[in-house]
């Protein structure tokens, strides 16, 4: 293998001897217009350089100067790398040409006068040493499902106890930093968690050896670790799942090597809890022309956001298609709503703060109405070390651990109920960390159910370029959607909805050009080529629903364990061969939609290849599958885990298949309907 050379020496020679400043700056200036090469802007990129090398993972200095001048893989590396760090918090003045001028203040962070403060603070959180001795209730994880359990059970008179590994992130840092985002997925360590600190998991894909990957990588299973979980942070589209995906085994049957099931609740079981959490948390968007929606009992409480120019292009082209479409349900205020203002259209919103608070989460919503009881105390920074059981199978107690000041704290407090609602791979986690004499495999894992099942949303679709401007910079961005390919396609399982993209950052705007390959590899970042380019680029995307396998699994390694003494989690497994199928499909629709709208050229996703990794990103789901019996599930239709009556799970690891649309209004859901099914069981 060929090592990266600097006036013939080795990178760590050139480095040691002073010649790396030079040629890096060269490498540098190669890749930017060169109207934007300044001294200033080059020693402000070597320095943000070595900082991001210094504290992630990523070795972007070497990669940097293993390019090649001519070879296209290497120019594309080189000039990414670069869009990124120019482009890290937005636009401004130095760092753009005469295109990208007028639009420095919409495509950058919100200025200080349009943040509105948060609703929580530093003050609400109780200190490690502060805790009672006994709750009534501790639940574990503060995101969708959590937020929702302890606003039921705090409403309901119990004492409770919420238990969020993160913490809260420094807002500025959540408003402005467009590259430690978990959407960036670049191997920097996300301000709203996990970071540096976090353990290491071990991945296995197909038969290879296992290997550790940080929190940095995809690989890791990144869901975001603030407190209020992936809903700080989130887009909030509220799609519900319709009748058909409650019985998908009945519907299709079950693929050779799949696991596929039905749920043990139906779409009119859970229809009232869809309704409540639309008009509790504020859902916009409709009509809809769903033809896989289920009835409804009341409309959304809220219209939607006008279309972007690339929505009405691409609504136009669904008529012509025949096809149906209608606005994208969004968790996100269009009006006053629920004591918090309407969105202000900021170009940014997913992977981001949301600096108004008009994009409802647990932080904002649920979170604070739990607090306002009285009953409840919210404990940042800690986790859940091990569930301790009594002879009959009832939890007594939760071992919780942190850190604070470099030292480690262990605290054991007694509980009447434990509600798991950390995430499908943690909630899994904990269960199998609770091993014991007497359930050597872990909690509810008589039958080796725990853990298994697997799985997110492998998505489909394609980046056009169009002849003129498209984007308008006014977010949230998704405005359109299809759900006519959510089921019904010939000869596929399942399917899914598709939609216009999110805003994308001006980073994530260079990457997806490069990527789709509609630029040259050599184009100059900040040309006037690139610039015009970034505001004629056009996406659609969808996620596909997977058949889920049980071999895509969460468990545990005993033999290793991390500092806090917790066994280190592994993951294995692929995504089935239906899903690619189904996942083609859905590029191959988003194609021809883009081409209808206009686009000049348009590039579907390339197609995946089995093994895949296993899938447990932002909308994982299914470790902890919720049935019938205990020989094929984790939980009972009320959240039980089996064998373990006061043991219950209330987020997106109960879901038995995860919808061809964003699962978080289902967790919602779920999570009240369990909640409340709690609190009239007394």
């Amino acid at each position: 293998m060929n090592r990266p050379h600097v006036a013939g020496l080795p990178l760590s020679a050139a480095r040691a001897e002073g010649a790396m400043p030079s040629a890096l700056r060269s490498r540098l200036s190669r890749a930017l217009d060169p109207t934007l090469v300044t001294p200033a802007l080059l020693d402000s990129l070597v320095s943000r350089l070595q900082s991001i090398d210094a504290t992630s993972p990523v070795s972007w200095i070497d990669t940097i100067m293993g390019t090649t001048a001519g070879d296209p893989t290497s120019e594309q590396a080189l000039r990414s790398i670069v869009g990124d760090l120019l482009y890290e918090r937005g636009l401004a003045p130095h760092t753009v040409g005469p295109t990208l001028a007028p639009h420095v203040d919409a495509w950058s962070p919100p200025s200080p006068e349009h943040v509105a403060p948060l609703l929580l603070d530093h003050a609400a959180f109780a200190a490690p040493e502060s805790i009672a001795e006994q709750y009534d209730a501790i639940v574990i994880g503060s995101g969708a499902g959590g937020g929702i359990a302890a606003q039921t059970l705090a409403e309901s008179g119990r004492r409770v106890l919420v238990v969020e590994r993160g913490d809260l992130p420094g807002r500025r840092d959540l408003l402005a930093d467009h590259l430690r985002s978990p959407r960036a997925g670049l191997g920097l360590f996300p301000h709203s968690g996990p970071g540096p600190d976090a353990e290491p998991r071990e991945v296995r894909i197909g038969d290879a050896a296992l290997r550790d990957v940080t929190a940095g990588d995809g690989l890791w299973g990144n869901n975001a670790m603030t407190i209020g979980g992936g809903t700080r942070v989130y887009g909030a589209q509220a799609w519900r799942f319709g009748p058909t995906d409650f019985a998908m085994a009945s519907t299709y049957g079950v693929p050779d090597g799949s696991s596929l099931a039905d749920w043990p609740i139906s779409y009119e079981e859970l229809e009232p809890y869809y309704t409540r959490v639309e008009s509790l948390l504020g859902v916009s968007g409709g009509p809809s022309t769903d033809p896989w929606d289920g009835p409804r009992s009341a409309q959304l409480p809220m219209g939607p956001l006008a279309r972007s120019p690339l929505g009405q292009l691409l609504g136009a082209a669904a008529t012509r298609l025949g096809w149906g479409t209608q606005p994208v349900p969004l968790l996100i205020n269009t009006r006053q709503y629920a004591g918090r203002p309407a969105c202000i259209r900021c170009s940014q919103c997913v992977g981001l703060d949301c600096p108004v608070g008009a994009r409802a989460g647990s932080h904002n919503t649920t979170l604070p109405a739990a607090l306002a009881t009285g009953n409840t105390t919210l404990l940042a920074a800690a986790q859940a070390f091990r569930i301790q059981v009594g002879a009959n199978g009832r939890a007594r107690a939760v071992e919780l651990v942190g850190e604070v000041g470099g030292t480690i704290w262990r605290r054991t407090v007694r509980a009447d109920l434990v509600v798991l609602a950390a995430g499908t791979i943690e909630s899994a986690r904990l269960l199998l960390d609770s091993a014991s004499d007497t359930h050597p495999q872990g909690l509810g894992n008589d039958t080796d159910q725990v853990g298994r099942h697997l799985q997110g949303h492998a998505y489909g679709g394609a980046t056009a370029l169009f002849e003129d401007e498209v984007v308008d910079l006014h977010g949230p961005g998704p405005d359109v959607s299809t759900a006519d390919f959510r089921h019904g396609n010939d000869g596929i399982v399942g399917g899914g909805i598709l939609a216009d993209e999110f805003v994308p950052t001006p980073a994530g705007s260079q990457r997806y050009l490069r990527e789709a390959g509609l630029v040259a590899p050599d184009s100059p970042v900040g040309s006037s080529v690139m610039e015009r380019a970034m505001l004629r680029l056009g996406r659609v995307v969808g996620p596909i629903q997977e058949v889920t396998t049980s071999s895509s699994r969460v468990e545990v390694d005993r033999g290793r364990r991390d500092r806090f003494g917790r066994a280190i989690v592994r993951l294995s497994g692929s995504l089935h061969p239906e899903d690619l199928r189904g996942r083609d499909l859905l590029s191959a629709r988003a194609a021809d939609w883009l081409r209808e709208a206009g686009a000049r050229e348009v590039r579907a996703m390339g197609p995946m290849r089995l093994p895949t990794p296993p899938n447990g990103g932002q909308h994982q789901a299914g470790t902890c599958r919720m049935g019938t019996d205990a020989v094929s599930s984790v939980v009972g239709p009320d959240g039980r885990v089996w064998g373990h009556e006061n043991i219950v799970v209330a987020d997106g690891s109960t879901h038995v298949t995860n919808g061809g649309a964003n699962p978080v209004l289902t967790i919602y859901a779920n999570a009240l309907r369990i909640s409340e099914g709690l609190v009239r069981a007394g």
